[in-house]
């Protein structure tokens, strides 16, 4: 995974926990570099899996949650850094359909060794898509507080359903329907 990753999800959690408790909590998560990231670095993602758990246990927030909540950080990094994917979008399902023809075409012409996660869409009615997600990483909940941090951003209202896809770990549907 692109070291940008983990350099974000440090900040988040020096944003919610301090600096020194970042730093403690690192070095007892037992990370093969001691958790020291760069942005243009490559991390294996049980680094970041072992990251998240070590914050859940001394936090008492669950690993999905946090998963979740980072979602929403990297949406908030991603409008910030990328304004140029958001180009053009004027609603969740416009940005979301989006991913995988053109911002991760993009994404892979700066990052060609990038193994990035397929986001399959089918709008099944004005107000209502499906989102399938797939990847080689156990980041589901991480993928699901992206859909909702997206939805925030457009000031649009959801429910989020979700449902496992059989005999594929890692990859869920989502089926977002408008309020």
């Amino acid at each position: 995974m692109k070291g940008t990753i983990f350099v974000e999800l440090v900040k988040m959690a020096e944003g919610a926990f301090g600096e020194d408790v970042v730093d403690d909590v690192l070095s007892k998560a037992d990370l093969e570099n001691d958790g020291a990231f760069t942005a243009v670095g490559n991390y294996p993602c049980s680094e970041l899996v072992k990251i998240v758990v070590a914050f859940s246990e001394h936090s008492g927030i669950s690993a999905e949650k946090l998963q979740r909540m980072f979602g929403h950080w990297m949406m908030d990094h991603f409008v910030e850094n990328y304004e140029e994917f958001f180009a053009g979008k004027t609603d969740s399902f416009s940005l979301l359909e989006a991913v995988d023809g053109e911002i991760h075409v993009e994404v892979k012409k700066l990052y060609p060794e990038a193994e990035l996660p397929v986001f399959g869409t089918e709008r099944l009615g004005e107000d209502q898509l499906k989102l399938t997600y797939s990847s080689p990483r156990p980041l589901v909940e991480f993928c699901h507080g992206m859909v909702e941090a997206c939805l925030e951003r457009y000031n649009q209202k959801a429910d989020i359903g979700r449902c496992p896809v059989p005999h594929q770990a890692n990859a869920t549907t989502f089926d977002i329907q408008l309020k």
